[in-house]
């Protein structure tokens, strides 16, 4: 169920205060220029596990173009995609690694941790790697494609341009029910979250704080957010909240950032920064900015989106590089939602399928 708009005055009142902090970010605004292969960020050309920026040049060189045209498109059709596929790319690699386990049918994608994954996300993967593999034959990976589109999806909203690397195997199976339930929920505290990411490979408070910016994009349930802790205190409060008041209203979505919720930006760290009643931001993003291992990024990141921009860009390709101890073990899929059959792996000879890195 989709949320009622909010009243006139509501919107005035949230607009008002989203003029006052974008005139701050804009006064420090640079130009943003869009990168190509082999510019932007600090990725290597090459990487560990036989990932490089270059693998598909040679068999594919028009891939980037396929990929970012086929985003560009669908974002024109629907904003909230680049919410969707940061989701999809988050909960992919965080249990075993970036494999496009999350992906196949009939199995982890039931879990509760991944309840309300956008199906329309999933099938434009499908519909892209359709289009790759008619354009090159069956060379680049679910597991690539669903990388190269998240990121190109952040740029398109607004975030950073980034290069990463490239040559990750589809995995035969699903990730375990014990490694989908690591992704830490929204009621996590400091703790949890450090530890959890930590497990996964991200020992620097500086991942979970720049990943956890995602949030300037997309919706959540209302159920998500907690009970507001005591009254409205003010007029943003009430705005922000009252789509959630309601009973019954659990499962309705409201904006994740509540002044820019399609624009990929800093402003999410600002409203945090803001401080209002628990409940009108995520509780594991509000226990950010009372922890000093975290707050310290937080207010840093409010204040310099520049440099929120190149932590997310650095913590986006070491996520991006994530292996569970299986190594980048596994196939090619000639469908993302399925594994191949034994008569494709057999007719594809040494395409690459069933192969290890």
């Amino acid at each position: 169920m989709m949320a009622p708009a909010p009243p006139i005055s509501c919107r005035a009142s949230v607009l008002a205060v989203g003029l006052l902090l974008a005139a701050a970010v804009s006064a420090s605004a640079r130009p943003l220029t869009l990168t190509t292969l082999g510019s932007g960020g600090s990725t290597n050309a090459t990487s560990g596990g036989g990932l490089s920026v270059y693998y598909h040049l040679g068999s594919c060189p028009q891939l980037e173009t396929i990929v970012r045209s086929h985003v560009d498109a669908a974002l024109r059709q629907n904003v909230r995609l680049t919410a969707g596929l940061l989701r999809v790319f988050f909960h992919d690699c965080f249990p075993q690694g970036c494999d496009a386990s999350i992906l196949l049918d009939n199995g982890e994608r039931n879990l509760p941790p991944n309840v309300g994954l956008q199906q329309e996300v999933l099938q434009l993967i499908e519909d892209i790697r359709a289009k790759v593999h008619a354009q090159c034959g069956a060379t680049v990976s679910c597991a690539d494609i669903t990388v190269l589109a998240t990121r190109d999806a952040v740029n398109l909203a607004g975030g950073p341009a980034f290069t990463v690397p490239l040559g990750r195997l589809d995995s035969l199976a699903p990730a375990s029910d014990n490694d989908v339930f690591k992704l830490p929920p929204p009621t996590a505290t400091v703790d949890e979250l450090l530890t959890a990411f930590k497990n996964a490979g991200l020992s620097d408070p500086a991942d979970l704080v720049s990943l956890s910016g995602a949030h300037t994009v997309g919706k959540a349930r209302c159920s998500s957010f907690g009970a507001v802790s005591g009254p409205a205190g003010d007029d943003i409060t009430r705005c922000i909240t009252e789509t959630c008041s309601a009973a019954g209203s659990g499962d309705r979505l409201r904006d994740l950032d509540f002044l820019t919720p399609n624009v990929f930006d800093n402003l999410y760290f600002i409203e945090l920064t803001l401080k209002k009643n628990q409940g009108v931001m995520l509780p594991s993003d509000q226990a950010l900015v009372s922890d000093s291992r975290t707050s310290w990024l937080v207010q840093g990141f409010a204040d310099n989106h520049w440099w929120f921009f190149d932590q997310f860009k650095t913590s986006m390709v070491k996520m991006s590089q994530l292996k569970g101890p299986q190594g980048n073990v596994g196939e090619v899929r000639r469908n993302c939602f399925r594994r191949n059959a034994a008569a494709s792996l057999q007719d594809a000879g040494d395409e690459g399928l069933a192969a290890s890195t």
